[in-house]
């Protein structure tokens, strides 16, 4: 079903673009002066309605007319405002006459009776031109010329001056000179050995003290007998 559906779909695209194709190559057909035909008083000025219309290449003007009563010549611009029928570059004579556009630019139409073409019976039709879809491409685009990069900076290392080492400062015991308090160096910390000192000689009085509580300890029971 599917299948069918584009199948056809694809078909009706196939046609309308043959279509499009032969009426785009085989251009318009345009009757001149419409029901009137090619005749002296039409009911609208030949110019008039070719302003209406625009033709491009490959349309084809179609005039109607009696035969062997009339014409149409294809004539040049002088000639055709002075309506010289002497000189055509084409001549149609069947009454039933098609002229096809070949190229883009002005035409020039007028009947082959001179009286009739002073009365009005000529035609002006230009014909547009054809144009073509040129391409371009895009312009490269450059960047922006940058502002100049400023030339790095040597950084130079100053030499650090030689360090000066202070003499080490003499005691006052060791060589008599009174040093400020500021700037004489803290003494040591106090070790434990004065604790230590104060525990031995505090040892014998220990000892007693636990003799003692030992020995009423032991005879205790016996007094109590």
């Amino acid at each position: 079903m599917g299948s069918q559906i584009f199948h056809g779909c694809f078909m009706v695209l196939i046609i309308t673009a043959s279509a499009w194709f032969i009426t785009s190559s085989e251009g318009y057909k345009f009757y001149v002066g419409g029901r009137d035909g090619w005749v002296v008083n039409p009911k609208e000025n030949f110019n008039h309605w070719a302003e209406r219309n625009r033709f491009s290449v490959n349309d084809t003007l179609f005039f109607k007319y009696k035969k062997g009563s009339d014409s149409v010549l294809v004539v040049k611009k002088e000639d055709y405002f002075s309506c010289n029928a002497t000189n055509p570059t084409q001549s149609m004579m069947d009454g039933d006459s098609e002229f096809k556009f070949d190229r883009s630019g002005p035409f020039f139409f007028i009947t082959g009776n001179a009286y009739n073409c002073n009365k009005g019976q000529k035609l002006i039709v230009v014909v547009l031109a054809v144009r073509h879809k040129h391409y371009y491409p895009p312009k490269p685009t450059y960047p922006s010329p940058s502002a100049p990069l400023s030339s790095p900076v040597p950084v130079i290392d100053s030499p650090l001056p030689p360090s000066v080492s202070s003499p080490p400062s003499e005691s006052p015991e060791a060589g008599g000179i009174d040093v400020p308090s500021g700037m004489r160096s803290p003494r040591p910390a106090p070790t434990s050995h004065k604790n230590f000192g104060s525990l031995r000689s505090e040892l014998p009085t220990l000892l007693v003290v636990g003799l003692s509580v030992g020995i009423i300890v032991v005879l205790a029971p016996f007094s109590v007998v």
